[in-house]
């Protein structure tokens, strides 16, 4: 008898969840209108493209990486050295 009264709670909770989880959608809304001013917005927004990457540096003007490495290492060695020198 314990076993039928715990499937039944079983059952009961799974459908309770399944009807919580699944809210219908509102009469009024139009997904397709929601869509199109969220597409007509990023239309929009496309304009200011060039703003943004114009605070980016261009690839062929990037500093070359082993230099980059190579002063990262650098800087790395010199705080070592002051850290030890300092014992």
């Amino acid at each position: 008898m314990k076993r039928v009264l715990a499937a039944l709670a079983g059952i009961l909770g799974i459908a309770w969840l399944r009807r919580r989880t699944t809210t219908p959608a509102p009469a009024g809304a139009d997904p397709a209108a929601d869509l199109r001013a969220k597409l007509a917005q990023a239309r929009e927004a496309e304009d200011d493209r060039e703003q943004f990457e114009a605070g980016e540096t261009p690839v062929d003007e990037a500093p070359d990486v082993a230099d980059r490495r190579r002063d990262v290492h650098d800087r790395a060695r010199a705080a070592i050295d002051d850290l030890s020198s300092d014992d």
